[in-house]
């Protein structure tokens, strides 16, 4: 958990103090304080996929409600949710890679493997 807590916040999981990404979604190839590799992270489509289901499991319910509720005009009920989910989808991308990262780092999948 507090690997993710540092990905999440785009800190190596491994120190908490080199960044891990740089520009919006680039993966740092190595950690600049501890040396920590990250160029064999598998964090792919991963990140997208979740943010997908968190942004949608959030939205729809709240569009029902707000539908329901108060009868807004189309284009009123569209520009919000439109901004909201774009918003929120462009918040939670890089922290969710992050905190994938720090999952697999935490975890030694793919090239995070511990030798023994």
């Amino acid at each position: 958990m507090p690997a993710m807590r540092r990905g999440w916040r785009g800190r190596c999981p491994n120190c908490g103090a080199g960044p891990l990404l740089f520009g919006y979604l680039k993966v740092h190839d190595h950690c600049t304080v501890c040396e920590q590799e990250f160029h064999h992270h598998r964090a792919d489509d991963g990140p997208a996929y979740i943010t997908i289901l968190i942004v949608g499991h959030l939205m729809a319910p709240l569009l029902h409600i707000v539908f329901v509720q108060f009868r807004p005009e189309p284009i009123v009920l569209f520009t919000i949710f439109a901004v909201g989910t774009v918003g929120l989808s462009l918040y939670l991308l890089p922290r969710l890679k992050g905190a994938l990262i720090g999952f697999q780092w935490a975890k030694g999948m793919g090239g995070f493997a511990r030798d023994t």
